[in-house]
This record gives C-alpha cells, sequence and structure tokens, in this order.
C-alpha cells in the first residue's frame, strides 16, 4: 500500500472521528468521551499533516506534541471553571491568528518562488487572512471583557457604525484587489484592517451577549481554518473547518433564539450599554425578605420538590460541589431535587452543565428551559444561586425592558423562591430584578459557597 494511500486513510479516520465527537458533545452522557474523540481526530491530522506536507521532522513534531500536550495539561489543571470562558475566547484567538499566518505565509512562498497564486488560491488566502484577523483581534478583546482587563459594557462612540462599515469595505476591496492582482498591499490591508474590524466589532458588544459573541467567534475560527485548507490544498484542515464553522454557527443561532434576538442586534445593539433611569437602581426603596440559612434550611427540608438554578455566581463561589451534597441531603429526605440550565446562563455555551457535571451531579436532573419551565408552578421550591437576569420575569411581563421578550426561567411562578446572592446588585445586563422584591422570594445574602454550606449543615439538622 502506498504512502499516499495510507495518508488518505489517516485523513478518513480523523475526518470520521472529528463527526463522531460532534456527535457525541451533543450529549452530556458521552461528552467527554466525544471531546477525547476530537482530540486523537486532531492529533492524527496535525501528526500526518506535517508528515505529508515535509513542514517537520519526525523529532521536532514529537518534540511539539510533548510541549504542547505540557502546556494544555497546566492550562486545564490550573484555569478554573470561572476564567474558562476567557480561555475558549483566547484559544479561539490562537485559531484565527495560525489561519491568517498560514495564508500569509503561503502568500509569502508563492512570491519567494515568483509564482503569482491563481485566483482560486487568492480568494482563499483574502479569506484566510481576513477572518482569521478579525477572529485574533474580537477574540482578544471578548478575553479581555471577561478577564476584567477593559470594562464588559458595551463601548461606544459617534460614527462607529461608519467607521465599520468603512473597514468591512476597505476588507472587502483588498480581498477583491487579491483576487484580481495579488500583491503585497493587498496583503497588508487584509491583516491589519480586519484587526482593526474584529475590534471594533467586540468593543461594542456587552457582557450579557458574551456566550453568544464567543460561540460566533468559534464558527470564524473554524472558518479562518476551513480557508486555510483551501490554501495549503489539505482536505482534512477544510473538514475540520467547516465543521467548526458550521457547528459555532448553528449553535450561535440557538443561543440568539434562546435571547429572542437576532444576531445583527447582538453585534451591533450595544446591548447592556448605559442603563436607563428606570433600570438603575429601581428597587433600591422597595422592602426585601432576608432570611437566615437556617429558615431557609427548614423551608428546603419540608418540601416535595425543589428546582435549582445555576448561575455565574455559583461559578465565581466554586460551589457545585456543595450544591451536589445540598442535592443529595434534600434527596435523603424524599424532596425530588432537579436542575433548570438557562441556554446562556454563564459566560460561556454549555458553562453550568460542564459545572455541574464536574460536580458529578447526574446528567438526567439537568433540564434545559423548555423542558422544565412548566414545572416551576407545580415546585415548592425555586432556588436561584448566583443567577440574574435568565430569572427576570421583566423579560416576559415589562414591555419597557431591555430584556422584554428574551425566554428566561419562570421560577416566580414556583410556591416559594429562595435567591442566594451577595448583594442587591443587578447582574451582567445592568437591569434591575422584580424577583427579588416578590413577596414569596427569600433573600439569602453572602458568599454562595458560604450560604450552601450553611444549608448543608442545617438540612443535615432539620
Amino acid at each position: 500500500m502506498s504512502i499516499s494511500v495510507l495518508i488518505h486513510i489517516a485523513y478518513l479516520i480523523a475526518a470520521f472521528l472529528f463527526l463522531m465527537c460532534l456527535k457525541w458533545l451533543s450529549s452530556p452522557r458521552t461528552a467527554r468521551s466525544g471531546n477525547m474523540l476530537g482530540a486523537i481526530g486532531m492529533l492524527i491530522a496535525a501528526v500526518v499533516v506535517l508528515l505529508d506536507q515535509e513542514i517537520l521532522t519526525p523529532g521536532l513534531i514529537l518534540a511539539g506534541i510533548i510541549v504542547g500536550a505540557l502546556i494544555g495539561g497546566i492550562m486545564a489543571k490550573r484555569v478554573q471553571m470561572t476564567a474558562m470562558p476567557q480561555m475558549v475566547a483566547i484559544l479561539n484567538g490562537f485559531g484565527g491568528a495560525a489561519s491568517g499566518l498560514v495564508a500569509a505565509g503561503e502568500f509569502v512562498r508563492l512570491a519567494g518562488i515568483f509564482e503569482i497564486p491563481t485566483v482560486d488560491n487568492a480568494i482563499s488566502i483574502a479569506l484566510g487572512a481576513a477572518i482569521g484577523a478579525i477572529t485574533f483581534s474580537g477574540s482578544v478583546i471578548a478575553f479581555a471583557k471577561l478577564q476584567g482587563l477593559i470594562s464588559g459594557r458595551p463601548i461606544t462612540f459617534g460614527g462607529q457604525q461608519a467607521f465599520t462599515l468603512i473597514l468591512f469595505l476597505i476588507t472587502l476591496a483588498a480581498a477583491v484587489g487579491m483576487a484580481v492582482s495579488p500583491s503585497y498591499l493587498f496583503l497588508i490591508l487584509l491583516l491589519i484592517v480586519p484587526l482593526v474590524l474584529g475590534i471594533n466589532m467586540v468593543i461594542r458588544i456587552g457582557g450579557a451577549d458574551m456566550p453568544v459573541v464567543i460561540s460566533l467567534l468559534n464558527s470564524f475560527s473554524g472558518l479562518a481554518a476551513a480557508a486555510a485548507g483551501f490554501v495549503v490544498s489539505n482536505p482534512i484542515l477544510i473538514i475540520a473547518g467547516t465543521l467548526v464553522g458550521a457547528a459555532g454557527y448553528i449553535l450561535t443561532v440557538i443561543m440568539a433564539k434562546a435571547m429572542n434576538r437576532s444576531l445583527s442586534n447582538i453585534v451591533f445593539g450595544a446591548f447592556g450599554g448605559e442603563k436607563s433611569a428606570g433600570q438603575l437602581g429601581a428597587g433600591e426603596d422597595r422592602p426585601v425578605r432576608s432570611v437566615s440559612a437556617e429558615d431557609a434550611a427548614t423551608v428546603l427540608a419540608y418540601a416535595q420538590s425543589v428546582i435549582i438554578v445555576p448561575g455565574y455566581g455559583l461559578a465565581v463561589a466554586q460551589a457545585q460541589h456543595l450544591v451536589a451534597e445540598l442535592m443529595k441531603q434534600l434527596e435523603a429526605r424524599h424532596v425530588s431535587v432537579k436542575f433548570a440550565i438557562h441556554p446562556v446562563a454563564g459566560r460561556m455555551p454549555g458553562h453550568m452543565n460542564v459545572l455541574l457535571a464536574e460536580a458529578n451531579i447526574p446528567y438526567d436532573k439537568l433540564f434545559d428551559l423548555e423542558q422544565i419551565n412548566d414545572e416551576f408552578q407545580r415546585t415548592d421550591v425555586a432556588v436561584v444561586i448566583g443567577a440574574n437576569d435568565v430569572t427576570n420575569p421583566a423579560a416576559r411581563d415589562n414591555p419597557d425592558s431591555p430584556l422584554y421578550g428574551m425566554p428566561v426561567l419562570n421560577v416566580d411562578q414556583a410556591k416559594s423562591v429562595l435567591v442566594l446572592k451577595r448583594s442587591m446588585g443587578s447582574g451582567f445586563a445592568g437591569v434591575d430584578n422584580p424577583l427579588f422584591y416578590n413577596e414569596k422570594t427569600m433573600m439569602l445574602f453572602g458568599d454562595a459557597k458560604k450560604s450552601v454550606q450553611d444549608l448543608v449543615n442545617e438540612v443535615k439538622n432539620a
């Protein structure tokens, strides 16, 4: 069997593993195995490509695998779950940067041997460079916002829409120019202008929309990789990039739908910016019902059904393992416990699912919004831990609210509501939550980890 045939078989195996990876990632039960299949497929693809193209020697490939595995392993161990969205964002950026560099490198290579790229190749170079640059700069800004290095609120200025349009038109003109008459000038424009375009696109997006933005940038990184695959005529890179691009786009659309907003509104709407007078401190003088952990635990211990709604505050406090212990204590008292997961809870797609899986909470106890929303009205206690915007009834009842129309978890329809929060501060969207002032809502203030620990202790003694 020839080397060429073996290479194509390896590509086929890698492509099959990528497809199985996506299929298994669709279920929490098989997600870990799916992730492993994807990693194995990527390892096969990377090694075969480098050997096939004679880019590196086997020794250098092995060294790269060892160094990369060490870096990845350290990151996986040291990065906290609360910082996972930042890591995903920056990894998207690295993918975009790599694709852009591949496109630029291929142009330089061809120019060095005095070849003029074909029209097809020139278009691929233009797309790889432009999409890669947008992905890199946009992802860096997303990382900075999530990490708190810059404000999480939309950063806007006069004429920003026009500036964005000008940058896009220059990028488009440079891409056409590259296809018609390839030159270093067009390559430089395709690397620099999209960098500014990516920055300008993401700085205007508020923190509440970050899960959608991360998903969109993930899609961009896939498209950039696919374009790079066309540049170097590599089928497995085209397949992998297309799968990532398509999967990222589908997820982006699903999440936008979950927020009842269009993708263009998310990208260009600057949601989560300045608060109106009606939103800022709207409930500062309204009474709230503060309770002790002992009183809250008594309500939980003698309930028949409890639905727990996790949010970003749970991730920040790293209280997922204690929540699992609370679930076990309640179930020992024959209390039915379920978890309600909003599609955009947290700071990245699937953030809450991953968090609860880390605490070994059974997958069959996790329910998405459509599955569980009708059950709140039959539930004794809804426990909200660090979630804010996704439980705001104003999204359902108040046409004047910026959240109006966004599907939310109907926790206010439960017989009693227990909210664990540090303070009365608003969520990432900067919108006041009327749930906190509802007459059947109990507020347990403090760090989520300590509050849940106190609940566990009190339930044991109830």
